[in-house]
């Protein structure tokens, strides 16, 4: 029997640019399903501009980007919602005139939104406020419980905790851990709590530049010297 092919959502040679800058230079990354990764760089690295491109908010001047084997380059973002794929981005996140009940109602097919509110139970006395007038975490949490109630096949978060406090950013990074999905965080700093998940690698990629600096484990890049590092590849002569 033929062994499953690995379901991945992928950048192959990713190049972006906004106007004459290139923000990404050939970035090629594999995220697999189920499983999470982590992009990881300071503000101009590229992490939130690859995470934009996984999720089709920024179109590609070269490369591919690759799901489960087939080419979805040329697929815009609501189409890349339609397959399953939940973007979370760092603003505007949510409906802001909607209610946070509003909100979660629309991320699930029957309106039922228990499971968010077991995972936030924070949201429960917000569900007849205004998403708009929720405090930074308070969106963040009711963003990512879209997010659980979705079903998602791939979830892509840009700075998923930001906002929370230690508690309750501790309690994200677990349910983001647990998914049956492909979940990709972009992240300035590689949070304690993802360096190891039960039973399962947490997968890094450090941005620098537009390049890849790091490729590999959580536990591997909690122990790398913190030296000026070139790209893990050489370019193409």
């Amino acid at each position: 029997m033929t062994p499953a092919r690995p379901r991945l959502l992928e950048l192959r040679a990713a190049r972006v640019r906004y106007g004459p800058l290139e923000a990404l230079h050939g970035v090629s990354l594999a995220a697999p399903a189920p499983g999470l990764t982590v992009l990881l760089g300071r503000n101009g690295s590229g992490r939130t501009t690859a995470l934009r491109a996984l999720a089709g908010a920024v179109p590609l001047s070269g490369g591919a980007v690759v799901w489960d084997g087939a080419d979805v380059t040329r697929l815009r973002a609501h189409e890349r919602a339609r397959r399953g794929l939940c973007f979370v981005p760092d603003r505007q996140a949510v409906f802001g005139t909607l209610t946070v009940r509003e909100n979660l109602e629309l991320a699930h097919a029957r309106g039922d939104v228990t499971a968010a509110l077991e995972a936030y139970p924070e949201l429960r006395p917000l569900l007849a406020r205004r998403a708009g007038t929720l405090s930074g975490g308070e969106q963040r949490m009711l963003a990512l419980s879209r997010a659980l109630l979705s079903a998602a096949r791939a979830v892509l978060a840009d700075e998923p905790t930001q906002g929370m406090s230690p508690a309750v950013a501790s309690r994200t990074y677990a349910l983001l851990g647990g998914l049956d999905a492909c979940v990709v965080l972009a992240e300035q700093r590689l949070p304690p709590g993802l360096r190891a998940r039960a039973g399962r690698a947490v997968v890094v990629y450090e941005l620098r530049r537009g390049e890849v600096v790091f490729r590999g484990e959580a536990a591997e890049h909690a122990t790398r010297p913190n030296d000026p590092v070139g790209p893990v590849s050489p370019p193409a002569p």
